[in-house]
């Protein structure tokens, strides 16, 4: 499989934010979004057998949190899912972060799919297969990242439509960093105030989670291995 990166770090986002975590990076996205802050796994990195890659991991960390991303990790299904059930069966617990865009029902069932639905100023907006709803369980999050009211207001409305809070474990309304983000830990490199977006959660009276990208506020924001 073609791997951009492998490293430990503290866990930046979805309900396991804060937490140790062992990042499986993989190269290749089919997707372009404005806000990108990983367009350096488009292209490059190497090649690495299946136990290459299970050694690395363990060398990192013998148990605990393990996420499969990317780029979009599940255009490598044919060794992503292999991957995922060795890891599984050395006692890890496994999150997948996948655009949604890729089909979902051979995602081994332990799997936590962590689902980015791209909003209207994505510009990938209707990539995601309403189809992988069907795959989706109690133990699974929805995220959605947000650059203006029109994204809000599309994420709201998809979360009430399909009854996500009682769907999924956990619905996830997060705020777009700019990806030329430099310099200051602060919301400023936020595209959409996190304050503004509270008051309108609050407002609408969702049962959704306000996330940040809490690695953006530890390091800075442009840092990459993080």
């Amino acid at each position: 499989m073609q791997v951009t990166e492998i490293y430990r770090s503290i866990q930046g986002e979805s309900s396991y934010a804060g937490l140790p975590c062992v990042f499986v990076r993989l190269t290749g996205c089919n997707l372009r979004c404005t806000w990108c802050d990983s367009e350096y796994t488009f292209y490059g990195g190497r090649k690495m057998s299946l136990e290459e890659v299970e050694a690395e991991v363990r060398r990192l960390a013998p148990a605990g949190l393990v996420e499969i991303t990317g780029g979009e990790p599940l255009l490598q299904e044919r060794e992503a899912v292999p991957l995922m059930e060795r890891l599984l069966a050395l006692g890890y617990t496994v999150l997948l972060e996948t655009s949604g865009e890729r089909p979902l029902e051979e995602v081994p069932p332990p799997v936590i799919k962590i689902v980015d639905v791209k909003c209207p100023h994505s510009g990938e907006f209707g990539t995601f297969r309403e189809q992988n709803l069907a795959a989706l369980t109690a133990q699974d999050e929805v995220k959605f990242v947000l650059a203006d009211r029109d994204d809000y207001e599309f994420a709201r409305d998809l979360t009430r439509r399909h009854q996500l809070g009682s769907r999924v474990g956990s619905v996830i309304f997060s705020p777009a960093f700019r990806k030329d983000a430099t310099g200051a830990r602060d919301t400023s490199h936020c595209l959409l105030d996190p304050q503004q977006l509270a008051q309108w959660i609050l407002a609408d009276g969702l049962d959704v989670r306000l996330g940040l990208q809490i690695h953006k506020f530890i390091w800075e924001p442009s840092m990459k291995g993080v």
